[in-house]
């Protein structure tokens, strides 16, 4: 049994989704384990992880505002200590979650055709972000 850890960081340019599947494929594959589960925990709390569409560009927007919907900025938050986009950055996160589970067979991530995975960055302003890999497997 193989194991191997790392944190990997990601600028962001604010809110949107920016697409980390080559980045952690590459880490993956580097760690040389044929048959295994990747962890991935997103380190932060107005930021998240999810694996979605990855070919229709359209959908990456679409998601953004169907968050921004969901949790919207406005007066009605008690928590607005770094600005009116931290409390529904929080919700967003919340909502999205801040870690994936991943397989790996024959040495790679087991998505789906149209699958990547992306960091989603839910403040307005730009970040680096970490993201904690962790990889079991042989």
């Amino acid at each position: 049994m193989k194991q191997a850890s790392d944190i990997l960081t990601f600028a962001t340019a604010g809110c949107g989704l920016v697409e980390i599947t080559r980045e952690v494929a590459d880490w993956a594959r580097g760690a040389q384990v044929e048959q295994g589960l990747l962890t991935l925990l997103c380190r932060h709390t107005s930021a998240s992880l999810l694996i979605q569409e990855n070919a229709a560009p359209e959908v990456r927007p679409d998601i953004v505002d169907w968050l921004d919907r969901l949790a919207p900025e406005g007066p009605h938050y008690r928590h607005d200590d770094e600005g009116p986009d931290d409390m529904p950055a929080h919700l967003r996160a919340i909502l999205t979650g801040v870690n994936l589970q991943i397989p790996i067979i024959d040495g790679r991530l087991a998505l789906g055709t149209w699958q990547g995975i992306y960091l989603a960055e839910h403040r307005r302003r730009p970040h680096h972000r970490q993201v904690a890999v962790h990889l079991i497997g042989a």
